[in-house]
């Protein structure tokens, strides 16, 4: 049995998740429809983190529609020909709103602008908001439900069926089978079974509602797979695979039904455009994507593109800024004359880097300016906390750090203006490259005017579980000022993570036993010395105890993965019968509010409400209808899942059956986890080397360097 993929690293053809997984299952849209029944009964008043996040990107995806309704997108290329030339034409022509989408695709009757007017930024989420993630009516889910019994389905989906499709979903599903492949975990093989069950005779491989369907399911799996669009030939050749007769057809059935955007971009979007009357044809390519992730993507591109333009505001002199530069040194003075300048900065570098994005935020705030950093996680939260504050002033402010899903929900940070916009002149994200274009799109286009926003990170970490590749593809378009640390991780820990940064993995010298090779036989052998290490060696000859040490293998399933893991960590750490979902209180445990994102915690206690957790330090309450889709035992984690976290001491597992999941970023930020010791129970051989020399990120294709092009009108070093 082969380790467990991660989603976000896969290729196209990953499949969708299970939905017992927090980190795979469902999506966005299932999380909606598991709350609506979690919180039935409760006082709708209440937000929890998780919800009010969802209800803040619900609203703010509403506006981004709108607000693209009358913006004609920039042409990259052009002297298409052939099939690629008449869907250009097709696209141009109903997104200038000459033709109807339905017109152009030669359909009977034509639809309506699917996008309005123009709206202004988002106002703070409300309370009240609460009820936008209301639950299907009993009837709905009842109609999808018989619907999914006499096509052989489970009608276990019905649920997230029903909130998917809206109302009358029983009638929409039964009319097109198809549907249910927009429940998450659900193949093109399964739908069409339950397809034949309802349809009979009827159901064939060239039906255009199959096309469409797969079409959907494709771009959904390559946004899984982290890409925001599809080129054209390998959409098609996806459908082709998947037995669809047409692919051509089904690409511009999905376009005219509105299930996805068509786009044509310049392979080399910094070139001149090029006159009429030339007979050169420029390269370009076309490519295919959701929507949801086209309309992030371009509000993204939008938003940087207006803090980059814009004048900073005049908070603090010059003068002021260079002494505040000349006092930190160094790469931290860079960091901060850049942003005394720009609306704009990039920041890379290692762990030990945290300290001179903190230094700004120290200066920023003694120049006046309301400034605020956002981490990906509590625990990356706590830790830059910890840096920020200056000894000298006994009455310094308490640093003003928030998560970024706590922010974008309002649940942290510093609120909102009566515009809608952050109440801040300076933001400092951490952890950039963990941000997906949605989750950027909605801080870029948060930010005041004149307000200035700083992305550090380690770019060579993985990237974000959810679309894009934010802060890799702006370091790549060198649209605005670059500031790398110069201050290396230090001891052999530094010195062995920098090596795998660069494709080298080196032997260290660790003389406090900083690094530890254990090999094992096969995964059998490597669990063992896993709970070996944990329960009884590190804290005996490191002196760690076994709750400040975190495991991290590449998979959630496999003979080694984080199940098996946790349950014989379990066993030995914290035993007991699992009275509730198979938790008993002291247990550690990882959840996953949304899509993506994981809390490593505690359980404290559990009663009629839910599932009591302790999440950097916390207390949060899980209905127990959502403990299965959103908690498991965290004393083992995936890399992605540990992202944005570090721990005294580290213990990565890599059993034979791992091989094939390694690659260069994977191994750089298993290994970087590890502040004071990192045991490697190593079963892979020279995998782990080749996965550090040969094995880079997986390419993901994006769209917003093209996008920013013509809107930054000069590159900056």
């Amino acid at each position: 049995m082969s380790t467990e993929p991660e989603p976000a690293e896969d290729t196209v053809e990953v499949e969708a998740g299970t939905p017992s997984d927090p980190e795979e299952g469902g999506g966005p849209q299932a999380g909606a429809a598991e709350g609506g029944d979690a919180e039935a009964g409760k006082d709708a008043a209440q937000l929890s983190e998780a919800e009010a996040e969802l209800a803040a990107q619900r609203l703010e995806r509403e506006r981004i529609e709108k607000r693209k309704a009358e913006k004609k997108r920039v042409a990259s290329g052009t002297k298409l020909s052939g099939t690629a030339a008449d869907l250009l034409a097709a696209v141009r022509a109903v997104e200038s709103g000459e033709k109807p989408a339905a017109t152009v695709f030669q359909e009977p009757e034509p639809t309506p602008p699917r996008r309005t007017a123009a709206e202004p930024r988002p106002q703070p989420v409300p309370a009240g908001a609460a009820t936008a993630a209301a639950g299907p009516a009993p009837e709905t889910v009842e109609a999808v439900r018989l619907v999914l019994s006499e096509g052989g389905a489970p009608d276990g989906l019905a649920p997230q069926v029903a909130s998917l499709l809206g109302e009358g979903a029983g009638e929409r599903l039964r009319a097109d089978p198809w549907q249910l492949l927009r429940a998450g975990g659900v193949r093109p093989e399964q739908a069409d079974g339950f397809a034949r069950a309802l349809l009979g005779a009827e159901c064939r491989p060239d039906d255009e509602r199959r096309g469409r369907a797969v079409t959907v399911w494709l771009l959904e799996q390559a946004a899984l797979a982290g890409h925001t669009a599809l080129e054209m030939s390998a959409l098609t050749a996806a459908l082709a695979q998947r037995s669809v007769p047409d692919p051509d057809a089904a690409v511009q059935g999905t376009l005219a039904e509105g299930d996805a955007l068509a786009f044509q971009d310049a392979l080399d979007p910094t070139a001149p455009e090029l006159e009429e009357d030339e007979d050169e044809e420029r390269p370009v390519r076309v490519l295919v994507g959701l929507e949801r992730y086209a309309l992030a993507e371009e509000s993204l591109a939008d938003g940087l593109a207006r803090v980059i333009n814009s004048v900073p505001k005049e908070d603090g002199s010059g003068a002021e800024w260079e002494r505040a530069a000349a006092s930190a040194g160094g790469s931290a003075a860079e960091l901060i004359r850049a942003v005394a300048g720009h609306g704009l900065v990039l920041h890379t570098g290692g762990g030990a880097s945290l300290a001179e994005p903190a230094e700004l935020l120290d200066a920023a705030r003694g120049l006046g300016l309301r400034a605020w950093a956002a981490a990906h996680s509590p625990i990356g939260r706590e830790r830059f906390a910890g840096l920020v504050g200056r000894a000298d002033v006994p009455d310094a402010p308490e640093p003003t750090v928030a998560t970024v899903a706590g922010l974008l929900s309002g649940a942290e940070g510093p609120g909102r203006d009566a515009d809608g916009t952050l109440d801040l002149d300076l933001l400092v994200v951490l952890d950039a490259p963990q941000l997906d274009v949605e989750a950027a799109a909605l801080l870029a286009e948060s930010l005041p005017d004149g307000a200035r926003l700083v992305l550090a990170g380690d770019p060579a970490v993985l990237w974000s579980a959810g679309p894009g590749r934010v802060f890799a593809d702006l370091l790549a378009a060198r649209v605005c000022p670059q500031v790398a640390s110069r201050r290396p991780d230090p001891g052999p820990l530094g010195e062995l993570v920098s090596g795998v940064g660069i494709g080298e993995l080196h032997q260290v010298e660790a003389p406090g036993k900083e690094v530890v090779i254990v090999p094992v036989r096969d995964a059998g052998e490597a669990v063992h010395r896993t709970v070996q290490l944990v329960a009884d060696s590190v804290p005996r000859a490191i002196g760690v105890p076994a709750e400040d040490t975190q495991v991290i293998t590449p998979g959630h399933g496999g003979a080694a993965g984080t199940r098996v893991l946790n349950a014989a960590l379990k066993e030995r750490l914290n035993p007991g019968p699992g009275r509730f979902g198979g938790f008993d209180p002291g247990d550690r445990i990882a959840y996953s509010p949304a899509p993506g994102r994981t809390l490593p915690g505690r359980v404290v206690k559990a009663d009629a409400d839910g599932l009591h957790l302790s999440c950097a330090g916390e207390a949060v309450v899980v209905p127990k209808e959502r403990v299965e889709q959103s908690v498991r035992h965290g004393w083992a984690l995936t890399a992605h899942q540990a992202v944005g976290g570090r721990w005294p001491a580290v213990v990565v597992v890599l059993p034979g059956d791992a091989a094939q999941a390694l690659s260069r970023p994977w191994v750089y930020t298993a290994f970087g986890r590890a502040e004071r010791h990192l045991s490697v129970v190593h079963g892979v051989e020279q995998a782990l080397p080749r996965a550090v020399t040969e094995i880079p990120a997986k390419p993901r294709t994006t769209r917003l360097p093209t996008l920013l092009a013509p809107q930054v009108p000069a590159a900056t070093g």
